[in-house]
């Protein structure tokens, strides 16, 4: 009998922040299954890196790189941590996480609240390199450069991360987001890039949803000038539209079923600007093996999670790794790669 259903009331009696770092608790004591025999349908091989399953964990749940071995024998067949920043920083004041159960949803305020990248450096180091664990860089708040911020990330975890993710497109720190105006967007990169190390791991940035088709074609030309390896599709969003649940008007970006629909169409305008020339990866509103091949047939080759298991629990990679793998058989599909773009 799955547990988790017994579990979330007591989780939900609680304060989301709390809970969140009761389950991290959880999962380092709890012992590690093993990992599930891979489903050679689910395979994908992007940036060099062969993923057993395209399902994976999004950056904001095991920011501090703590427990990423546990969620990796939940069923993930990659988990990314972070963001973390050069230096430790409190993020914004409390409360900051909101739980949005009329819409399947949380808002989030954090401000990239982390205890820096030298701690999380030196827990990566002595992991067992098993399963792919990307690592998810951003800027300290109070940065005079921030574009040298994501540089120092780049050297720093680049030792450690099977890939590294540029975050220029959290809502919660101010001014973020103009960093992925082209030009400043360019110079970043530039800087990232030159600050990986030779035969480092491959550079992935993630962007917003809430962007203008020109910002998409500007952003699409700027990665794939620089040579960047993927473009993770997307952040939270700061709209608000349709939303039913009291916390609605809380400010922070906005995550889980709302997004959906928003993230989707983000990914096609991706997919159409790069000409399927540039890697994808989903995120946002992902909660079952028909949105992740949604996601999949508009173009994306992996799919990231996070408000999903608010929600539905541990159990939720494996479902819908299994749920995913049917709707391929279903369809004639022997891989992913086949489904990629297919819609």
């Amino acid at each position: 009998m799955p547990i988790f259903p017994l579990v979330r009331p007591l989780l939900f009696a609680l304060d989301a922040e709390r809970a969140h770092r009761l389950t991290i608790t959880a999962l380092k004591a709890l012992p590690r299954l093993p990992m599930a025999e891979p489903d050679p349908r689910l395979s994908v091989l992007l940036a060099n890196l062969a993923f057993p399953s395209p399902v994976g964990l999004a950056a904001g749940v095991d920011k501090n790189a703590e427990v990423p071995d546990a969620f990796l024998s939940l069923g993930f067949g990659f988990v990314e941590v972070g963001t973390l920043t050069p230096l430790p920083q409190e993020g914004n004041p409390k409360p900051r996480l909101f739980r949005l159960p009329e819409d399947r949803a949380v808002i989030n305020r954090m401000g990239f609240n982390n205890g820096g990248q030298a701690e999380a450096l030196a827990r990566l180091s002595g992991r067992p390199r098993r399963g792919i664990v990307g690592v998810n860089v951003g800027a300290n708040k109070d940065a005079t450069d921030r574009i040298a911020d994501y540089a120092k990330g780049v050297a720093a975890m680049a030792p450690v991360a099977d890939y590294l993710t540029i975050n220029i497109s959290s809502p919660n720190t101010p001014g973020l987001r103009a960093l992925q105006e082209a030009q400043a967007l360019d110079e970043l990169l530039a800087g990232a890039i030159a600050a990986r190390p030779a035969g480092g791991p491959p550079i992935f940035l993630k962007v917003a949803p809430d962007l203008a088709r020109a910002d998409v074609d500007a952003i699409s030309r700027v990665c794939l000038d620089r040579g960047v390896d993927a473009l993770i599709v997307s952040n939270t969003t700061i709209s608000r539209d349709g939303l039913k649940s009291p916390h609605a008007s809380e400010a922070g970006g906005l995550s889980g079923a709302p997004l959906k629909a928003l993230a989707l169409q983000r990914l096609r305008d991706f997919r159409k600007a790069t000409g399927g020339k540039l890697p994808l990866i989903a995120a946002g509103g992902i909660a079952s093996g028909g949105d992740a091949y949604d996601r999949i047939r508009a173009g994306a080759s992996l799919v990231q999670l996070y408000t999903a298991l608010v929600y539905e629990g541990p159990s939720l990679a494996r479902r819908i790794a299994q749920e995913l793998s049917a709707l391929l058989a279903l369809e004639g599909f022997a891989t992913i790669g086949e489904a990629v773009g297919a819609e």
